[in-house]
Parts: structure tokens; C-alpha cells; sequence
């Protein structure tokens, strides 16, 4: 089993503060196993396994409990001290009203507590009225290249080129190291798919038009890190004698987005430093979910390591936009706190004019926060001030 630092490191400041800690991911990227490294760290620090409570609501013998007075009579049953219990409920977005019923266990009783969810808006609504400012979240993805060569040991650098490869093809969803061979990878994708579209969106938002989801989800799980046009895939279903209003497509890609299958990065006008609104670039949570609906198609390798960079980002806590100067575009623009760092992403640098269209972007960014142009050249081109490096080893870096 991988010990996932990266986000225990995150999390572990506050194990003993009364702050609901959220954790959100898209479904099977790892949440529960989260939550039992958590427990069994506090079990090693010496809390009794009677103080520590979990629930997991899409286990059947939890589901009564999705109902908030039964879940709120089960756990004060189960409190019979002024000692500190832990709390840990997951996939909390099954109870109805669960905000209400959190917040009393927060505010009644001596308990530390913990919830995932499988949905971005966990985090908006009724939350934000409950337990607004009580609160701390916590952002999981499925697992990062690094994550992978740790879990399959790897030392050497060509199985680790070679076991790159085919992270871009099935992706970091855990389970799926578990599978043997293509075809149960697939299988088992495919079932992590599904489960996403009915239980997340189709059920959740009440989508009646199924078949017009499911177009617009191939078209942004097929085409990954490019700016995504609802006028033209509205151009698109008028040539099939078919209207589809935009408002009705940026409906539904918002469901898509709140199910975490995508994430929007907006552009910031570097120039302006302002955000631009209108055009947006949407990134796979796990490319896995590309190769099993882009049968037949051509494979876009900038494109799938630029999906990627932008999910370790992600993973390392950074808030990512898309950089716009003039006409250009540079990729990424990750800050943390006060760190800035502009990355530019490329497949190889075959010439002397790719060479310059990567690095020349930076030009007009006139401060002196890192830059870096990353691409699986295995020769240093850095040059003027600007990093390059090895897609593999930034990956890999600590």
C-alpha cells in the first residue's frame, strides 16, 4: 500500500482541532484509503478504537443512516464520554441535509471529524450557511506518477519510462493496479465511468436528455486540454437537424465538472492581471478515462502530458490558470500561497522553431518568478534564465 503523504502531510496539522476536515476527490481516487491512514495514525498516537467512529454511506449496512436523525441518534449513542471522538464519514453527499446534522456533532459534542465527498459543490450551499469559516478542505487526485513508482518500486530508468507510458494510457485510478491486463483495466475503467454518470450526474442533476451527456462527455474526455467551444458543438448538433441551446451545454458541463470526471482552468490576462471569462480549457481528473472512449481515434501526446502536469499541480496544492499575453498562451500559471511558477509543456523539441515557440512565450512576462519548459527530451535546452527539463524527472522530484 502507498502511505500518501503528499496529503497526510496536508491533513495531519488538524487531527486534534475541531475543524471538519473535507476531503473531495472524484469517486474511487483513494478517499477511503486516506481516511484509514488517518485512523490508523491516530490508533498508533494511542486513541482507542471505541472513540474512533466511521461510516461509509454506500456500504448497504450504513444506508439507514443516510437519514440525518437516525445518523445524528447513532453516533451520540455511540459517545459515552467527554473524550474527543472521531468522526469519519464517507461520501457524506448521501444524507440528506448533512450539513445541519455535522455541524451538531461539531458544536454539542468533543469530536474531531472527517468527510469525504464525490462532488466539487460540497463545498457551496447549505455548506457555506453551516459550518462556514469550521472548515478546512483538502483537494485528493488519483495516483501521481511518483505515487506509481513507489508503489511498483521501481528503480530502474527504463521500466520507469516504460511504466510512464502506460500511466498516460490507463491512468492513476488505484484500483487499477490491481488489474492484470488491458482488457480488466478497461473492465474495470469503464465501471468507474459508468458509476460517475449515473450516480453523480445523471441522478444527481436529474439529466433527462441522456444521450446528449454523453456526447458532450466523449467530446471533452476525447479532445483533453483544449478550449472547449459550446457554440461549436451547438454548430455540431445543427448539422444533425438537432437544436441544443448553449445555456443547455454549459449546463450540462458544469454537472460534468461538478462530478470532479473534469476540472476547469480559467485564463488569466497576464498583461491586465485580471481572470478572462468566456473561454475555459477542461483537463481529465485521470486520463485513464480518454483511452476508453478514444477507440479509433489518433492519440495527442502534448496534449495528454499537458492533462498530466496539470493534474500534479493540482496534486501539490497549486491554484493553476491558463496564461494569456497578446496572442500567446502559455499553459500554466501555478501559485501557492506566495509562489509563482509559469510552465510551458511540449512532447519533444524537434527544431529550431519549436524551440523558439516554446521558449519566446515567455518574452513578454516581465517578473521574475521561475519559469519552466517541460517535455520528454532527455538533452537540457534551458537557456536564458528559462528551466527545462524532463517531464519524468519533474514528476519525480520531491
Amino acid at each position: 500500500m502507498v502511505i500518501r503523504h503528499r496529503y497526510l502531510d496536508q491533513i495531519r496539522p488538524f487531527y486534534n482541532q475541531d475543524l471538519i476536515k473535507v476531503i473531495i476527490g472524484i469517486r474511487r481516487s483513494g478517499k477511503s484509503v486516506i481516511l484509514t491512514q488517518i485512523i490508523d495514525e491516530l490508533k498508533q498516537n494511542g486513541i482507542k478504537e471505541d472513540h474512533i467512529i466511521y461510516i461509509n454511506f454506500e456500504d448497504f449496512d450504513f444506508e439507514e443512516y443516510t437519514e440525518p436523525k437516525k445518523l445524528n441518534k447513532y453516533v451520540k449513542d455511540k459517545i459515552k464520554d467527554q473524550k474527543k471522538y472521531y468522526l469519519f464519514f464517507d461520501e457524506i453527499q448521501n444524507v440528506t441535509s448533512w450539513e445541519k446534522v455535522i455541524n451538531s456533532f461539531r458544536a454539542t459534542k468533543n469530536t474531531s471529524i472527517f468527510i469525504t465527498g464525490s462532488n466539487s459543490d460540497l463545498l457551496s450551499g447549505d455548506l457555506a450557511t453551516h459550518i462556514a469559516g469550521r472548515y478546512v478542505s483538502f483537494k485528493i487526485t488519483p495516483f501521481t506518477f511518483s505515487e506509481v513508482v513507489e508503489l511498483k518500486k521501481l528503480k530502474n530508468k527504463k521500466d520507469i519510462e516504460l511504466e510512464f507510458e502506460d500511466y498516460i494510457k490507463w491512468g492513476g485510478m488505484p484500483q487499477r493496479f490491481m488489474q492484470e491486463d488491458d482488457w480488466s483495466k478497461k473492465t474495470y475503467l469503464n465501471d468507474v465511468y459508468d458509476s460517475i454518470i449515473i450516480k453523480d450526474i445523471i441522478k444527481r442533476f436529474s439529466v433527462k436528455d441522456i444521450d446528449l451527456l454523453n456526447r458532450i462527455v466523449t467530446y471533452i474526455i476525447t479532445t483533453p486540454s483544449q478550449t472547449f467551444s459550446p457554440t461549436a458543438i451547438c454548430k455540431y448538433f445543427e448539422s444533425e437537424s438537432r437544436g441544443v441551446s448553449i445555456e443547455t451545454i454549459y449546463n450540462y458541463v458544469e454537472y460534468i465538472t461538478k462530478s470532479m470526471l473534469i476540472e476547469k482552468a480559467e485564463r488569466y490576462d497576464i498583461r491586465g492581471k485580471r481572470i478572462l471569462t468566456g473561454k475555459y480549457k477542461y483537463y481529465l481528473t485521470d486520463l485513464g478515462f480518454t483511452n476508453i472512449l478514444n477507440e479509433g481515434k489518433k492519440e495527442q501526446i502534448g496534449s495528454y502530458l499537458e492533462n498530466i502536469v496539470y493534474n500534479e499541480l493540482i496534486s501539490r496544492g497549486y491554484k493553476v490558470n491558463i496564461g494569456n499575453t497578446d496572442n500567446q498562451e502559455i499553459d500554466f500559471i501555478a501559485t501557492r500561497f506566495e509562489e509563482k511558477i509559469y510552465i510551458q509543456v511540449a512532447y519533444i523539441l524537434t527544431d529550431e522553431t519549436v524551440i523558439k515557440r516554446e521558449f519566446d512565450v515567455y518574452d513578454k512576462v516581465n517578473d521574475n518568478y521561475p519559469k519552466y519548459v517541460l517535455t520528454m527530451d532527455k538533452f537540457d535546452f534551458s537557456k536564458n534564465g528559462i528551466i527545462h527539463k524532463n517531464i519524468i524527472d519533474w514528476l519525480l522530484e520531491k
